[in-house]
């Protein structure tokens, strides 16, 4: 089973949830928290890529190389990434960038247009950054166009080329179609990038890695454009439910969103529905009803809800045996005052 590498969006493609209004201080509060979950590429950036804050676009308060360099202080074993479109931002950018701290970058045309970031990507890789060739609004365009487009991002030296479902509109059937085209015709490895405007953000990238995808996107909470991305959270969780291989700490990835991005998202006056603590019930395969108990026997024996979650789905706990959460809360005290 080939190793999966995830990279969280949040602080580029989240960005159009707050106006492109991350600080400095809010990059480096996220981006520290996906460093020590082992997120393996984190992008950073207005959410249209470098230089991206125009009337066009929407402004943002910071530039780029603030908030790339922000990052880059904090940052430590992740790879650090940039989204550059041709058009918008340029080669200069780009050094500029790497001058801040960034490592990666993300060089992103229509599906149909790969042929206008050869310079950019040819620039990229003349400057020892890890490249990726980024095919947007992939669902435009047929099974054969994508292949041609993925395959001039190859020719110009991309270490990775994405199938990107920009707007949300693609099925699973269109993406093992698209991307399984793509692993058997391309030797360099496969990326997707879903959004969830039809729901199907976690089952899109799940069709892309039984396609043979090692490379997919996330960010925290789902937050992104339109409906979201695919959240970053649940990936790991499903992932790690799937026995696959990822470097990613199922815990500390949860941790970055509760207690991360979410304080950041309230201070701006924004709110999240998103409730780990349900979807861990889904990873242990414990009973629905059991999360109110269980936080409550966590709060009153100081242990982590999710750890008795997980032991009571390790015990098959069914309706009726609502005794054991006390049981379990308090046997994980004791293990953890030894």
């Amino acid at each position: 089973m080939s190793k999966i590498y995830i990279t969280d969006t949040t602080l580029r493609d989240g960005s159009h949830t707050v106006s492109h209004k991350f600080s400095p201080e809010d990059v480096k509060k996220i981006a520290s928290s996906l460093d020590a979950a082992g997120i393996d590429i984190i992008e950073v950036g207005h959410g249209d890529g470098l230089t991206g804050s125009t009337i066009n676009y929407g402004f943002s308060p910071y530039n780029d190389f603030e908030l790339v360099r922000a990052a880059a202080s904090v940052v430590k074993n992740s790879k650090l990434a940039v989204l550059l479109i041709p058009g918008i931002g340029t080669v200069e950018d780009l050094e500029r960038a790497q001058d801040c701290g960034a490592n990666a970058v993300r060089v992103a045309t229509h599906v149909t247009e790969a042929d206008v970031a050869a310079q950019h990507v040819r620039a990229a890789k003349k400057m020892g950054l890890f490249t990726v060739g980024f095919l947007m609004m992939a669902h435009m365009a047929s099974v054969e166009r994508v292949l041609e487009e993925a395959k001039k991002f190859e020719s110009y030296g991309a270490d990775i080329v994405y199938c990107t479902d920009s707007a949300g509109a693609m099925l699973p059937v269109d993406v093992r179609d698209k991307i399984s085209t793509l692993v058997q015709n391309l030797s360099i490895p496969v990326g997707h990038h879903s959004h969830n405007n039809l729901g199907l953000a976690i089952g899109n990238s799940l069709a892309a890695i039984e396609s043979g995808a090692t490379y997919i996107d996330g960010s925290l909470s789902g937050l992104g454009a339109g409906s979201g991305n695919t959240s970053t959270d649940t990936l790991v969780a499903v992932m790690k439910k799937m026995n696959y291989d990822i470097n990613a700490d199922l815990y500390k990835t949860m941790d970055a969103s509760t207690n991360a991005l979410i304080p950041v998202l309230e201070s701006k006056g924004l709110k999240t529905n998103t409730n780990l603590d349900a979807m861990i019930l889904g990873y242990a395969g414990c009973y629905s009803s059991f999360l109110l108990h269980s936080r409550r026997a966590a709060e009153r024996f100081n242990v982590d809800v999710r750890d008795i979650i997980i032991e009571l789905g390790n015990r098959k706990a069914v309706g009726g045996q609502e005794d054991w959460i006390i049981e379990v809360a308090s046997d994980l005290s004791k293990l953890k005052n030894k």
